[in-house]
């Protein structure tokens, strides 16, 4: 079993910019993949990012590719979520997430554990 914990959240202007971390904790060594997802008011979860926990390989959702860059630093257990050009479409509840089954997968039903959330706002 793993804990996720987010950071970072927070309300900002459009083209702000924020960065999230998402720690984790417990039985680490086995994870495939850790994601960021976002969910709306109203609308379903979807993916923003992953990145693979052995290698460099990262995926990024179109809506935020070229604004968003994820990282990690597997010596601290923790993964990065810089958000920049901030827009108030971005605005949502911020899930990390851990797969312990597979690379790259973009689906929310692939993901084993889940963080608590972290908001983030974005608005004039």
């Amino acid at each position: 079993q793993v804990q996720l914990v987010e950071s970072g959240g927070g309300l900002v202007q459009p083209g702000d910019s924020l960065r999230l971390s998402c720690t984790a904790s417990g039985r680490t060594d086995d994870i495939y993949t850790m994601g960021w997802f976002r969910q709306a008011p109203g609308k379903e979860r979807e993916f923003v990012a992953s990145i693979s926990w052995t290698t460099t390989d990262t995926h990024s959702a179109a809506p935020v590719k070229g604004r968003f860059t994820i990282s990690k630093n597997t010596a601290e257990n923790t993964v990065y979520l810089q958000m920049n050009s901030l827009r108030p479409e971005d605005t949502a509840v911020y899930y990390c997430a851990a797969d312990y089954t597979q690379f790259g997968s973009r689906d929310v039903e692939h993901y084993d554990y889940w963080g608590q959330g972290t908001q983030v706002t974005v608005s004039s």
